[in-house]
């Protein structure tokens, strides 16, 4: 980012993404495909943050954490994907990128979600749903935002699960 002082905004993008290139390789493989503009460009356009990994890619490249394929139902623990494999969870996230499009394949989205895919409830409860939907990153806050909105998903959930006990 300092180099935005001294550089156009491309020249520090090509610069991110060769750099990117360089230390995670070709993550297609693994489903994670890069935008076709860069970071930065897309923050200037859309007001959205890049991605700043923190150790995540090297699980999904060691195989601790999957990327799974476009999912087609899901019925309680059990997810049936497009290619007709079915895996149960305990835990279900959804990463569905740097726009919401929840409200596109969330089946009945109206009890958290309005028409653009962001949640109903207005900040700072608007990471909370129903039925045990929780929206991180909706918050139009940027990175802080989705810290504060995980932050408090979490919290929740151990309120949840020291409940049951």
């Amino acid at each position: 980012m300092s180099l935005l002082k001294y550089l156009p905004v491309y020249v520090v993008d090509a610069l991110v993404i060769m750099h990117a290139n360089f230390i995670y390789g070709d993550l297609s493989k693994f489903g994670i495909h890069r935008p076709k503009i860069g970071p930065f460009t897309q923050k200037a356009i859309t007001g959205r943050s890049p991605v700043i990994d923190v150790g995540t890619i090297k699980k999904i490249q060691g195989g601790e954490i999957q990327i799974v394929p476009e999912i087609s139902s899901i019925k309680k623990d059990k997810v049936v994907f497009n290619d007709g494999t079915e895996r149960k969870f305990d835990t279900i996230v959804f990463a569905t990128g740097y726009r919401s499009s929840a409200n596109h394949w969330l089946k009945d989205y109206k009890y958290a979600l309005n028409d653009e895919g962001m949640p109903k409830n207005s900040f700072p409860c608007h990471w909370k749903g129903e039925n045990g939907l929780y929206c991180a990153g909706l918050s139009k806050r940027g990175l802080y935002g989705i810290a504060m909105d995980a932050q408090a998903i979490a919290n929740d959930v151990e309120k949840v699960l020291s409940a049951r006990k």
